[in-house]
């Protein structure tokens, strides 16, 4: 599967660093992208020789001290800090059991008209679906598994107009979710699918952890063409990985009435 531990994470967090925003005077060619390892331990009030062994994977117990001096020396999100401090040890487990969608969550996706509405878990497996998603989502091969859809299945690079930003949102939002899954085969087993991928496996090692939220998409549907939607993600509560996702088309008109036309031309 390749390397998902600590070590392997502080690496990509430092490459990605802009060198660029930092307090550096130094006007010497970088030979990599982002810092130094002595920059960052500088910035983290560190040695060296401890930073190296951290991303060597020969110091495995960093205190909770060193995590957020760390978090703040790269300039890590909320969830880039959480999954630092998951692959040290110094965050419990995120795991929650596998549960069917609540039933009063699964009334408001089939009552909902105007908007295509679907659930995902934490591996992003698409759960359920109302009859607009359906519709939406009708020239994929199989609507199993968001994820796949993106990057296994060809239909992906022309139903999202924008592919590689839909790659990028897919990839950080897995990485947010999957820690919930209880299963750690099943988890393995889908990373390991889905690096069969090229762009897939290079996207993985950049480490990006950002749930998704809202934003806009173009979409490309075989046959009610061109649909320009905002989606919305909620969280579910009492389920956690678990998301509520709807995409609504935008007050253009057009795309209005091709979304509303999904349920007339579905077969």
């Amino acid at each position: 599967m390749g390397e998902d531990n600590l070590g392997a994470f502080l690496r990509a967090r430092r490459n990605a660093a802009d060198a660029a925003l930092y307090p550096f005077a130094s006007h010497t060619r970088r030979r990599v992208p982002g810092l130094r390892r002595e920059e960052v331990a500088e910035l983290a009030g560190l040695s060296t020789d401890y930073y190296l062994r951290l991303e060597q994977g020969r110091e495995k117990n960093p205190s909770g001290q060193v995590l957020t001096a760390l978090s703040a020396a790269l300039q890590m999100t909320r969830h880039q800090d959480e999954r630092l401090h998951l692959l040290a040890g110094r965050s419990p487990q995120r795991t929650s059991s596998p549960r069917a969608v609540d039933p009063s969550l699964a009334h408001l996706l089939e009552t909902s008209t105007d908007s295509a509405a679907f659930i995902l878990d934490s591996l992003l497996n698409i759960t359920q679906l109302n009859p607009l998603a359906e519709a939406l989502f009708s020239g994929f091969a199989d609507e199993g598994n968001f994820a796949r859809n993106v990057f296994l299945d060809p239909a992906g690079r022309h139903f999202f107009a924008d592919w590689n930003r839909a790659a990028e949102s897919c990839v950080g939002a897995l990485r947010t979710t999957m820690d919930f899954h209880p299963d750690r085969q099943e988890r393995e087993a889908l990373i390991a699918e889905l690096r069969t991928d090229s762009e897939f496996d290079r996207l993985w090692q950049l480490f990006s952890v950002e749930p998704k939220t809202r934003e806009g998409k173009v979409l490309h549907h075989e046959r009610a063409g061109t649909i320009a939607v905002t989606f919305y993600t909620f969280q579910v509560a009492e389920a956690p990985g678990q998301q509520l996702v709807v995409y609504e088309a935008e007050a253009d008109g057009s795309s209005q009435q091709r979304m509303k036309s999904l349920l007339a031309v579905r077969s």
